[in-house]
């Protein structure tokens, strides 16, 4: 038999890049909604492609905090 893995989704079916738990952990005053996941994965992402794009733009191929 094929040993299959359990994958975190988004909404898109693409592997989710923030954890869940850790999400849920830095929510102390509120709860999380299951659309709230997705919705910060999508930020994290837009947040990454844009210091790529600032990384390039500087001729360099490593991400620094200022790219953020």
């Amino acid at each position: 038999m094929a040993k299959t893995t359990a994958r975190k989704k988004t909404t898109a079916g693409a592997e989710l890049i923030i954890s869940k738990s850790r999400t849920k952990a830095m929510a102390k005053k509120c709860n999380v909604s299951s659309d709230f996941y997705g919705a910060l994965d999508k930020k994290v992402r837009d947040i990454i492609g844009m210091a790529e794009k600032r990384a390039a733009a500087n001729k360099r191929k490593t991400l620094k905090p200022q790219d953020i």
